[in-house]
């Protein structure tokens, strides 16, 4: 796989809940995988507001089972998943997909039923392409975001003008 063939995800989105999970399904897919931060909640975010509340009862209502795959320390990625009631892998180390297998062997899924969702290219589109399951990236949460994404996005902008994305 060519460099810029593994930072293209399958398709981009607005948001999460512009994600069409019917069409998913009929794909074969059954477990999303789902970053945290800038894609459900706010960056570094100590626990879920509404919006991921209701994101993850709307894919419980569609029939998939799901993860959260974070970056983030322990405790506080784990405190997210809890209060959402889902598992978690912490310490992802993504772009590497080692974060992505562990979920998909936390699920019990394949790497064809399974979607990476997530916010940045350089993280989550990566692992997920190397993994390889299926990628979604969606546009940021929110416009506040911690100085190391800050520096990323604007090389995330020139690759996504490239890769037409």
């Amino acid at each position: 796989m060519n460099i810029f063939a593994a930072m293209k995800p399958d398709a981009v989105y607005g948001s999460v809940y512009d994600i069409p999970l019917d069409k998913l399904r009929e794909e074969g897919k059954k477990c999303l995988l789902l970053d945290f931060d800038n894609t459900l909640g706010p960056d570094h975010a100590t626990k879920p507001d509404d919006y991921a509340y209701k994101f993850i009862d709307k894919v419980r209502e569609a029939g998939f089972i799901c993860c959260l795959v974070s970056n983030a320390k322990s405790g506080r990625s784990a405190g997210i998943a809890e209060a959402l009631g889902i598992p978690c892998v912490t310490y992802a180390h993504k772009p590497r997909p080692d974060g992505i297998f562990r979920a998909l062997k936390l699920m019990d899924t394949k790497a064809e039923e399974a979607v990476m969702i997530g916010d940045q290219v350089f993280t989550d589109v990566i692992a997920g392409r190397l993994a390889p399951v299926y990628t979604i990236m969606v546009e940021k949460y929110s416009r506040k975001e911690i100085w190391y994404v800050v520096l990323k996005r604007p090389f995330e902008k020139l690759v996504r003008l490239i890769g037409r994305f």
